[in-house]
């Protein structure tokens, strides 16, 4: 890209290059992703070092994503209200700190106390990167590259997390797992600060308290009960309880939204645009797709074919090159196909690929049936993803687009909980089924081939919500 177009594709939402701040949000949203995965295989060290207990060792990875799905709405509001370069640096200050905190931890509720931090840090970060994109990029198809750039940076975040965990944890210790962020945080502060332009929105507007309260708390207990019910049946009060009181606050906060703020914290009239509530939608059911590939896959190669942590993260490597791949691809595509077709062949991936990986078997062989397979699904996710978050966020006005941004990345990792939840249930019910009829392993694979093959009606009930998008024009 010229010096002369980069110009004329960038508002006064950048005071640096144009390809700085893409840089600079996409190393956010990468380090994002990264440290919602990166722990895993540092839990063991973690809790040899600091003692957990064998509930509490789970709130390493579960105080992490509560808060960062639970706070983006709030999130993306205060980037709106505040401005989002002060937003994306206060993130990252956050970040930073509860990273460096994490790191010297010699306590467990330390530990816990910091990733609950780190959490709050990714919910301000997240929607303020796609803010910045959403109102840098304002020629479409600068626009689409940089939204494919970005969901391919979420995407290696997610995929580096075993590998960068494992290599980190043996090379050096789990605390770097951490430590590492605050020098890489550090420097993303001062491009941060020297590349985005100090701007607000201009309106003088404060923010939404009880909207604030009710919606945050609402989405976080909805989510802490769902949590719940991996270790305990959906019908026990610790799910119950958590997830009846979410729902019934965000009941208030819509109420409230709808009826009774001046200035909602997510105003009811971005669900008037149809491409907004039809891609969020999407995301929803998105995001049951993107745990079934990348958590269950991952399972599957560990507890079905023996192969240790560090192995199943290698052994996803070719689909999330695939994915890096094909993310660009339909960023060059998009302007000139528009949303639904690639949607429509994405979904025609999913299907296909989750049909072919629940053939797979305790005895299977890796390439023939989970790298064939995983690579098919990595296309539709390539496909899909990027090209929902831009339709999400397509004809927003400049001032909600922290609102929307985080609307988007929260209905992604809600539907990832939701989804975690309900396909772990079901591969473990299945999986208790088939123990006495077969061995270990066997029982341990026909209950993650349950999970594929529901991973695989997800991509049709994507596919018909996609019929609900108002047609598009090309460019």
């Amino acid at each position: 890209m010229t010096s002369t177009s980069t110009a004329t594709q960038w508002t006064r939402a950048h005071a640096g290059p144009g390809w700085l701040v893409l840089a600079l949000a996409c190393a956010c949203q990468f380090m994002v992703i990264l440290d919602a995965s990166i722990v895993n295989v540092a839990l063991p060290s973690i809790d040899r070092d600091l003692g957990f207990t064998p509930t509490g060792l789970a709130w390493v990875v579960n105080g992490y994503l509560l808060t960062f799905a639970g706070f983006m709405l709030l999130g993306g509001r205060a980037a709106d209200l505040f401005g989002h370069r002060r937003m994306l640096a206060a993130g990252l200050l956050l970040f930073s700190a509860s990273s460096l905190v994490g790191g010297l931890a010699t306590a467990a509720e330390v530990l816990v106390a910091a990733r609950v931090a780190q959490g709050m840090g990714a919910a301000m970060l997240a929607p303020a990167t796609l803010a910045v994109i959403n109102t840098s990029f304002t020629e479409q198809h600068a626009r689409a590259r940089a939204f494919g750039a970005w969901s391919a940076s979420g995407g290696v975040g997610g995929m580096a997390g075993a590998i960068a965990g494992g290599a980190i944890t043996t090379g050096l210790s789990w605390r770097w797992v951490f430590l590492i962020n605050v020098p890489i945080g550090a420097v993303l502060i001062a491009v941060a600060m020297m590349s985005l332009a100090g701007t607000r929105t201009g309106r003088r507007e404060s923010l939404d308290l009880t909207g604030a309260v009710t919606g945050t708390a609402g989405l976080a207990a909805l989510i802490y009960g769902v949590m719940q019910s991996v270790d305990h049946g959906w019908t026990s009060v610790q799910v119950v309880g958590p997830a009846l009181a979410g729902l019934l606050l965000l009941v208030v906060f819509t109420v409230v939204e709808a009826r009774f703020a001046a200035q909602p914290m997510m105003p009811p009239r971005l669900f008037k645009i149809r491409g907004v509530a039809v891609s969020n939608g999407m995301l929803l059911l998105f995001g049951g797709i993107a745990i079934a590939m990348w958590y269950f896959t991952s399972l599957f190669l560990q507890d079905a074919l023996g192969y240790s942590a560090l192995q199943a993260g290698l052994g996803q490597t070719p689909a999330a090159v695939t994915f890096v791949a094909i993310a660009r691809l339909a960023a060059a595509l998009l302007p000139r196909t528009g949303v639904r077709p690639l949607v429509l062949a994405g979904c025609a991936c999913f299907v296909a690929g989750f049909g072919w990986l629940a053939q797979a078997h305790a005895d299977s062989g890796y390439v023939t049936s989970v790298l064939g397979p995983t690579l098919l699904i990595a296309v539709g996710i390539g496909l899909t993803f990027p090209t929902l978050m831009a339709a999400a966020t397509a004809d927003v006005p400049a001032d909600d687009a922290g609102t929307i941004g985080g609307l988007a990345n929260t209905a992604s990792q809600v539907g990832g909980s939701v989804g975690l939840a309900v396909l772990a249930t079901a591969a473990s019910s299945r999986a208790a089924t088939g123990a006495g009829k077969s061995s270990p392993d066997a029982a341990l694979a026909a209950g993650y081939d349950l999970v594929f093959l529901m991973a695989a009606g997800l991509g049709l009930a994507i596919a018909a919500v996609s019929l609900l998008l108002p047609r598009q024009r090309r460019g």
